[in-house]
């Protein structure tokens, strides 16, 4: 049983068919079915429930599925420390695009001390990601509070988690949108109501459908006039900078000098969300403990210059 069919065999486990498994290993359908007969054959007896072109894992599968990721990433974890700043890291990160867009450039920065390493930024909904890390196909979720107190079905007592800080929303305005025009950075609630809302029908961190209530605006206290509803995040910006529309966005989106903020003097609520890596510590190798605490002093200095 070498490491090589073991990568495989976790490919195909969490793939719908060969196919798939062997496009992601850049492999032949033909050459992931014969490491898949070899570990079976060593093993002596079958791992999948085969029909058709779909592969299920049967019990065996199940079992040594769990030691696989064990296995691998221990391996990973070693050859990693051994090789130390000229390892060929594969870093992969999943979460919100929301986040990824916040610190994607926190982590780039954070993993300036390995030259060989590259990053994988990948968007996907908050349990989504935190299942694709209990799976082992990423290396550390970015992921808000609420989620990581809700201790969920895939949560780990390996687990560490590494705060970076918070996100406030704040409502903003394109260049060109009438009250921006008129120099109303600071507009009262009825004056700010007047106008049209952009908002996703989702929540933009953990995907669940939440119509008015997805950006964090308080409709029920102050209702708005939604005119354009989309849950692609550069649709909603571009709407926003075109003036089309005021939306209820994340303070690290006012980098973009397109955009403003419009101060509401009468408004008694503010919506801030706090984020975190969340990371397992038991399998970690040096360079994800270097990241985790990179991105620990960047959360820092940025919640004291906030």
């Amino acid at each position: 049983m070498n490491l090589s069919d073991l990568r495989i065999f976790v490919s195909a486990a969490r793939r719908p068919s060969l196919g798939a498994a062997a496009q992601e290993m850049h492999l032949t359908p033909s050459a992931v079915s014969k490491a898949l007969k070899r570990l079976e054959d060593v093993l002596g007896k079958p791992l999948f429930d085969r029909s058709a072109k779909q592969l299920v894992l049967n019990d065996s599968g199940q079992l040594l599925l769990s030691r696989a990721q064990t296995l691998l990433a221990l391996a990973d974890q070693a050859k990693a420390d051994l090789m130390g700043e000229q390892a060929a890291i594969d870093s992969r990160i999943g979460g919100p695009a929301i986040l990824l867009w916040r610190h994607g450039e926190m982590l780039s920065q954070a993993l300036h001390a390995y030259p060989e390493a590259s990053l994988r930024m990948q968007a996907m909904f908050e349990d989504e990601a935190l299942a694709a890390l209990a799976r082992g196909d990423i290396n550390a979720a970015i992921v808000t509070s609420d989620v990581i107190e809700g201790r969920g079905e895939h949560w780990s007592d390996e687990w560490e988690v590494t705060p970076l800080g918070s996100i406030t929303l704040h409502l903003m305005a394109g260049k060109q949108h009438p009250l921006v025009k008129a120099r109303k950075l600071k507009a009262t609630n009825a004056e700010v109501l007047k106008h049209d809302f952009a908002c996703p029908s989702r929540s933009l961190f953990c995907g669940v459908q939440r119509g008015a209530h997805s950006d964090g605006w308080r409709d029920d206290q102050l209702p708005r006039k939604i005119r354009y509803w989309t849950d692609d995040l550069q649709l909603l910006l571009t709407l926003v900078k075109a003036g089309q529309a005021l939306a209820y966005l994340p303070d690290f989106a006012l980098a973009d000098g397109e955009l403003r903020r419009i101060q509401v003097t009468d408004c008694a609520f503010e919506c801030v969300e706090h984020v975190a890596l969340v990371w397992n510590r038991v399998q970690a190798s040096a360079w994800q403990r270097d990241l985790a605490a990179a991105l620990a002093k960047t959360g820092v200095s940025s919640a004291i210059g906030t």
